[in-house]
């Protein structure tokens, strides 16, 4: 049989047959030894086959293959840097939701988060909600990083999830489509999950008290169908965002405002860092790139960890 799997909690998933049933399905052992480095072998969104079982008098499925996938979200473990998750794969976009306070998201995280999807080739949303909630110069700040990633090419929508200001306008970017919600603990996705379809009353604080007990290297994602033919998967929170297996001489063709100036610079594997002549550099310097993002590309190519609260 065949399916894809909307549930893991790391020893079952739960998959959705091509006939539209559900199972309890375990993996076979040998997926651990087939030198998948991440945590978690089967992710949220994988096609698999399976083949069913009797357990007692329960009716199991146990998945024997995985699909290629499309493309997947994948992040380092910010505490076992050797280990790596992969949170959802075969994705059509991904919408990441971005406060400025209660949490703070960091224009670091932002950028690690959109290095890995665009490596991926993955199309991301902005989500800048709790607008409700922000003073004039916050929200001139929200303006700010509005301006800076629609000019790069990020769609960007301010919203409020509790109140449902803009939440049509995601809603209608999602329909036919297979979506992930990401973003820091508190940012507000279970809300705004729930805004879009109240019938699945998602609980809201429950990933907060496990994000501050630090259990985030151990998270899942799940995926719901949506009442106007669409698929989201809510991921809880993420502490920090490490990238995964990138060269260093490929992580600046991921900021596309430096891979279209990339040709002008004198050398053609230029790291943007002290070579003379460099075309990423000089627009830096008059103010044509953010130097929030040089920043944060800095960061990446020494390999300087991902810190939720370091400065802006």
């Amino acid at each position: 049989m065949n399916g894809t799997v909307y549930k893991s909690t790391g020893s079952w998933y739960t998959v959705k047959s091509t006939e539209g049933v559900f199972y309890e399905c375990r993996i076979k052992g040998k997926f651990r030894t087939q030198g998948i480095k991440s945590t978690n072998p089967v992710a949220v969104g994988d096609h698999v086959t399976f083949e069913l079982e009797n357990v007692g008098d329960e009716t199991v499925g146990v998945i024997s293959e995985i699909g290629e996938r499309k493309n997947y979200i994948i992040r380092k473990s910010v505490k076992l840097s050797k280990q790596t998750h992969i949170i959802a794969s075969n994705l059509d976009q991904v919408f990441l939701l971005v406060t400025l306070n209660n949490p703070m998201t960091f224009t670091s995280f932002i950028d690690r988060f959109l290095v890995t999807a665009e490596a991926y080739d993955i199309p991301v949303i902005l989500l800048f909600n709790k607008m409700d909630t922000y003073s004039e110069e916050e929200r001139a700040e929200v303006a700010y990083l509005v301006n800076l990633y629609s000019n790069i090419g990020y769609t960007c929508i301010q919203m409020e999830a509790k109140t449902g200001k803009n939440v049509d306008k995601v809603k209608e970017l999602m329909m036919g489509k297979t979506s992930m919600f990401a973003g820091h603990s508190g940012v507000g996705k279970s809300t705004l999950v729930n805004a879009l379809e109240p019938g699945l009353q998602l609980k809201t604080a429950e990933i907060s008290e496990q994000h501050l007990q630090g259990q985030h290297t151990t998270t899942f994602a799940e995926m719901y169908d949506l009442s106007f033919d669409g698929r989201i998967i809510d991921t809880p929170g993420i502490k920090g965002f490490g990238i995964v297996d990138m060269e260093k001489d490929e992580i600046g063709d991921y900021f596309p405002e430096f891979f279209e100036l990339k040709s002008q610079c004198k050398f053609n594997n230029c790291l943007h860092l002290d070579e003379p002549k460099c075309a990423v550099k000089e627009a830096l310097e008059h103010e044509e790139i953010a130097w929030s993002r040089y920043r944060s590309y800095v960061q990446m190519l020494t390999g300087e960890e991902d810190n939720p609260y370091r400065e802006r």
